[in-house]
């Protein structure tokens, strides 16, 4: 059953962003016309800009002044003299803002709220991650709070006043260790160079380090370089315990990701008595991807981490919830059409992959997926896979996997389970629905979708209908 809730794309979700101005002039001439400002000038002046911005911003003032201080650090002269208006007024000249949702909202995916607690009977909270793509078409990762009653209807909280962005932790402590688990993926990594470390540093006191004391030894660039990548995309984000949930942005802070962060497909993981979340994204530079992993044990700290080994090769990647057999599993669609499925003892490395499914129906001939990670049923693994089929149209189909063996498939549904109607064919892509995850409500899947990479809905279906339309 599809619900009549729709979630669309809306252009007032926006951020605010350092303006980048090329050139030094630039950031000299703006700052000296406010300079000669009078200082009446410039608090009217502000206070417009307060007019116009404050209730669309989280303390827009503190982001004023932290731009004012980035660009001040590149004057020869002294201008700490300002006034504070005056330095909240020329920050907003290097701030801008950006609208998160102005192109799409969709390829949700949806895990239990880590916070059961003051519910009705039958009710379960959740959060649902979605892909948000703005101007340029850089995708981030936005959140969604609601309630799943007894009855098994989508209930969402009320969107948040603002929209804040995340960003990078910059004193995130490494150490030698984390750093030599790594350098075995970069070839030509001269791992001497790291005798120059402490135990523990930031990334910017090591890079700093290294160029200090080897900059002479053009020989050692390489290796400075792979460093630097390193610490690009294995980095931590800034605690935000005191900001709701569907307030957070997950913005791009790496070179790696600079173009979108895609299609995040989350999981609660069990580990014994012990759970927290991994979301697996997409990372894109315009040119090349990564496959990078959120670690969570709240929503309010993340870890954002790089996953390497050679089947670590294309996109789409989900983890189950659980180790079998003592490793960790996962799929994937390896050569852009087959899905795979992989086996590792680190979650971060995964050299080996084997073929668990290829194209058998028509509306799957073009290329198969999964569509998030799976749920574990009394049956099996139950995995949402996507198909496509002719004219690019996506669906929605599932199958079965052994407990203990998910090499095996024991069933499979050999027919859509979702595909789309005459009123979802229309939109940013044509002819899609697409899902990253699932949530497991009591005997009922809660199946939040993308409509044609322009909106989500929600479809919910009887589990154990679903397992009896299985086929071997």
């Amino acid at each position: 059953n599809k619900s009549s809730i729709k979630l669309f794309a809306n252009a007032a979700a926006v951020i605010n962003q350092y303006l980048y101005l090329p050139g030094q002039d630039r950031v000299k001439n703006i700052i000296g016309r406010v300079e000669h400002l009078s200082e009446t000038a410039a608090e009217e002046s502000l206070a417009e800009v307060r007019r116009d911005f404050a209730a669309r911003h989280r303390d827009i003032e503190t982001v004023f002044l932290s731009h004012f201080n980035k660009v001040s650090v590149q004057f020869e002269r002294d201008i700490s003299g300002f006034s504070e208006p005056r330095k909240i007024l020329a920050g907003a000249f290097f701030t801008k803002e950006y609208s998160i949702q102005a192109a799409a909202l969709f390829n949700p995916s949806i895990v239990p709220h880590p916070d059961q607690q003051n519910l009705k009977a039958g009710e379960q909270r959740f959060i649902m991650s979605l892909r948000a793509t703005g101007e340029g078409h850089i995708s981030s990762i936005i959140f969604k709070t609601g309630i799943v009653d007894y009855l098994s209807n989508v209930k969402l909280d009320e969107d948040p006043a603002y929209f804040t962005r995340l960003k990078k932790n910059v004193a995130t402590v490494y150490t030698k260790d984390f750093i030599k688990d790594r350098i075995v993926f970069f070839p030509g990594f001269k791992p001497a160079i790291l005798e120059n470390l402490p135990g523990t540093f930031s990334a910017s006191e090591a890079l700093e380090l290294l160029k200090n004391n080897l900059s002479k030894d053009e020989s050692n660039a390489a290796s400075i370089k792979h460093l630097e990548e390193i610490f690009d995309t294995n980095y931590d984000l800034q605690s935000s315990s005191k900001l709701p949930v569907s307030e957070k942005v997950i913005f791009p802070n790496a070179k790696a990701e600079s173009m979108g962060m895609e299609d995040v497909r989350f999981v609660k993981f069990l580990n014994g008595a012990n759970s927290c979340y991994y979301g697996l994204y997409t990372a894109y530079d315009g040119k090349h991807i990564k496959t990078q992993l959120i670690e969570t044990k709240d929503f309010n700290d993340f870890k954002i981490r790089t996953l390497y080994g050679a089947a670590i090769s294309d996109k789409g990647m989900a983890l189950f919830p659980e180790k079998i057999n003592g490793k960790y599993v996962m799929t994937a669609r390896q050569g852009g059409e087959k899905m795979s499925i992989m086996f590792s003892e680190d979650l971060y490395t995964w050299e080996t992959f084997q073929l668990l499914m290829e194209p058998r129906y028509l509306w799957e001939l073009v290329q198969l997926g999964n569509c998030g990670s799976p749920v574990k049923t009394e049956k099996g693994w139950l995995l949402l896979t996507h198909g496509v089929g002719a004219v690019r149209t996506y669906v929605i189909s599932a199958i079965l996997l052994d407990l203990t063996d998910p090499t095996k498939i024991i069933g499979r549904l050999n027919k859509p389970l979702l595909k789309a109607d005459e009123a979802e064919r229309e939109g940013y892509v044509p002819n899609v629905v697409y899902t990253c995850g699932l949530l497991r409500h009591g005997d009922t899947l809660i199946i939040p979708y993308a409509v044609s990479d322009s909106a989500t809905g929600f479809a919910a279906v009887g589990l154990n209908e679903l397992l009896d339309e299985m086929k071997i």
